[in-house]
């Protein structure tokens, strides 16, 4: 079956598996019902082959086994791979969350801005509405207040005409799309920052409200309300591993009566929602030290305008554009704080009905009862049971396995422990029982891989036959596909066929390992071959074969005077040339004279007209004069 058949025939089953849950009461999405084909196809039992094309019955075989898990309410199992399903459509880290919300935000901003920017306003009453349009983008984008406040708008409109009055409308139409939208953004974050400024001064800020208080105040509670919820899965994870041990203790090889399997499905379920709460708690807790950072950056930038301005009546908008502009981005970093932090409650808040099959199980009297002849340990006192030498792992008596200690190995807490660091043995001998490993006693090293384990009898017996408990574990997470995710197991369904039988061929190949290296060559470790006359452009070659095929098919004349055979070549001497002065016996001048011109009756007498003159001396008796 080609890609696209089978894309169209899983497509259909998935909107067949919707369809009937549908019917029945149950609305599942289509990821949901994506991730139950996959474990179906996955389960030995159902004895699925994806090698060969799927038949009728197979198809209808599929679709009977993924409803009948579907609509098992009361399991453990179905909650926990809900719960990984919801938080994989729900959970993204900051970078990424944050790079989609700006982008969401870009997007929804951008009718206004090409509402702006393709405006051609001519009139008075058109400026006028492209000026009041200015003003919404800027609180739109700002996030300080509703544009259809009366009192934010007048406010935000003041701020924007000290910086952009509305006479400067025609040099911004003037301007590209690009800078349009570039100025418009400049314009945003300066007003932002005039309207922060303004309201720290106590003279503005209507509908601004004290973000930095009130992150402060959400992260609080958000942190309480999250260590509430871990506490609590924590106290059902200790209460559900002390029981399974007290019914397994003393440690044999095989059990002949394992614990419960939706007990352990339980401890599944907890343990997953202590691994997704550890994580969001990670990240408020990344959360809290932005904010700390924003806040002091915010208060250093405020601090550094409020001197710079020190009540002056006109200050270089060179100095005070720069810090407007940083308050706003801080603002903004604010804001982006708020959304991730209300977005992170929710998946907290989202994450407990996932729990509640688990949690209902240990409330049971039937559980209660266990619950007084169980040793319950927290996960930190196990650790601090087997921390004494006497509980390490002994590497004598097992020569062929390779063990790494704490004193040993440099940077031991940092390597990445298989299975998510829960104890193998227990993993596969008991049947999908989860017990956390204590990696103090010593790590087994095979094929570049790390597995720990609860106690030394654990380890002896896993460290004998290693390919066959990790074998083991595989065909577990086939039966249990909530197992890959937790454990983190994916890589192994990277060879062999999904489905089958796990066989000497399926053998799991180490993982290529990865180091850093760095590699040097010469500059110049060969001789340069340039070739001038080289040529990359195939028309420039064209060209130059059309040149030589014309050229084939002329004629060359010469031609030759009687004596151009006999030239040679010439010589011609010449003095070198020499600096000479020369005298005069005498010094001699000469002069002109002096033009002089009279003009007889300018007083305007009425019997004479004006007569005009010449007065100058003829050149031989002005030279004679003169000697």
């Amino acid at each position: 079956m080609s890609n696209p058949q089978a894309e169209s025939v899983i497509r259909n089953i998935i909107q067949e598996i919707c369809a009937q849950c549908s019917g029945k009461g149950q609305t599942i999405s289509e990821t949901l019902a994506a991730f139950i084909v996959k474990a179906a196809v996955l389960d030995p039992e159902n004895d699925f082959n994806v090698d060969r094309t799927l038949t009728k019955d197979d198809v209808g075989k599929l679709i009977a086994s993924c409803i009948k898990r579907l609509m098992d309410s009361g399991s453990p199992s179905l909650d926990t791979i809900k719960m990984q399903v919801h938080f994989d459509m729900n959970y993204s880290t900051r970078d990424e969350f944050l790079k989609e919300h700006h982008r969401v935000l870009n997007s929804r901003l951008q009718p206004v801005v090409r509402d702006i920017t393709d405006a051609r306003a001519r009139g008075r009453d058109e400026l006028e509405a492209l000026y009041r349009k200015i003003v919404s983008y800027v609180l739109l984008r700002s996030g300080l207040g509703s544009p259809s406040d009366i009192g934010v708008v007048r406010e935000a409109t003041a701020a924007l005409q000290s910086v952009f009055p509305q006479t400067e409308l025609g040099t911004f139409m003037a301007l590209t799309r690009e800078d349009k939208e570039k100025q418009l953004k400049e314009l945003s974050y300066i007003v932002t920052g005039i309207r922060l400024f303004n309201r720290d001064c106590g003279k503005g800020g209507e509908g601004i409200d004290d973000l930095p208080e009130i992150l402060k105040d959400a992260l609080k509670v958000t942190n309480n309300n999250l260590g509430t919820e871990l506490k609590k899965t924590l106290r059902t994870a200790f209460h559900l591993t002390g029981v399974i041990l007290s019914l397994l203790e003393p440690l044999p090889a095989s059990p002949d009566v394992p614990p419960p399997l939706k007990m352990k499905q339980s401890l599944i379920n907890v343990r997953q929602h202590e691994f997704f709460l550890k994580m969001l708690m990670q990240d408020i807790s990344e959360c809290t030290q932005h904010v700390n950072d924003l806040e002091t950056e915010f208060q250093m930038k405020m601090q550094q305008l409020q001197e710079t301005v020190q009540a002056k009546t006109a200050v270089p908008t060179a100095q005070v554009y720069p810090l407007f502009i940083a308050l706003a981005r801080l603002w903004s970093g604010f804001q982006d704080e708020v959304v991730l932090l209300s977005v992170l409650s929710n998946i907290i808040t989202s994450l407990s009905p996932f729990t509640y099959n688990a949690t209902s199980l240990t409330e049971t009297d039937e559980f209660t009862a266990l619950l007084k002849d169980a040793d319950i340990l927290t996960d930190d006192e196990r650790k601090e049971r087997l921390s004494g030498p006497e509980h390490c792992i002994d590497p004598d008596k097992n020569r062929r396995a390779e063990f790494v200690f704490p004193d040993t190995l440099r940077d031991f807490d940092q390597l990445p422990i298989e299975f998510q660091g829960f104890c193998g043995y227990h993993l596969t001998v008991n049947d999908r029982f989860l017990v956390p490993a204590v990696p103090s006693i010593g790590l087994l090293q095979y094929k570049d891989r790390f597995y720990a384990f609860s106690s030394r009898e654990a380890a002896d017996v896993f460290a004998k036959s290693p390919e066959l408990y990790i074998s083991v574990a595989v065909e577990l997470s086939k039966c249990s596909p909530e197992l890959i995710q937790l454990l983190n197991m994916s890589v192994h369904f990277s060879v062999g066929t999904p489905g089958r039988k796990v066989g000497q061929d399926d053998i799991i190949k180490a993982p290529v390992t990865k180091c850093d290296s760095g590699t040097q060559t010469d500059t110049h470790f060969m001789e340069s071959n340039i070739v001038k006359s080289y040529e990359w452009n195939e028309w420039e070659l064209r060209r130059k074969a059309l040149k030589l095929a014309n050229l084939r098919q002329r004629l060359t004349h010469s031609v030759q005077t009687n004596l151009s055979n006999f030239k040679m070549d010439n010589s011609t001497q010449v003095y070198i040339l020499k600096a000479q002065l020369t005298q005069t016996k005498r010094e001699d001048a000469s002069s002109v004279p002096k033009p002089v011109t009279y003009i007889a009756g300018l007083r305007g007498l009425q019997s004479t007209s004006p007569v005009k003159v010449d007065l100058t001396l003829p050149v031989d008796t002005h030279n004679n004069i003169t000697s």
